[in-house]
């Protein structure tokens, strides 16, 4: 069973940094991409920045130039390096996999964490 578990999250001030992570185990053939969404009160949750197996990247506008996503394929790990974080920058983070899980090819499926609060305020 594969399962993500998230870390970093907290409490920080308006231009402040945080690192978050999130490690994939259980049994995973491939990882196609992992990615961060995040979703605050009364609001839809929404892509913050995707890593995929080639190493290219997507960020929101929003965040862009602000968040790093990172990955380390060795431990299946991704990283969301987030830098002068604003208020509006506020939510439940949940990271995200597409994988293959097992140990032969097959169907790719979507994993989600359970989530970590990111509060950013004085």
């Amino acid at each position: 069973q594969v399962q993500l578990v998230e870390s970093g999250g907290g409490l920080v001030q308006p231009g402040g940094s945080l690192r978050l992570s999130c490690a994939a185990s259980g049994s995973i053939f491939s990882i196609n991409a992992m990615g961060w969404y995040r979703q605050a009160p009364g609001k839809q949750r929404e892509l913050v920045a995707v890593i995929r197996s080639g190493s290219s990247t997507n960020y929101a506008d929003s965040v862009k130039g602000r968040f790093t996503i990172s990955r380390d394929n060795a431990k299946n790990t991704v990283y969301l390096q987030m830098s002068s974080l604003k208020p509006e920058d506020t939510a439940v983070y949940y990271c995200n996999a597409q994988l293959v899980p097992g140990t032969v090819w097959g169907s790719s499926n979507n994993y989600w964490g359970q989530g970590t609060q990111v509060t950013v305020s004085s």
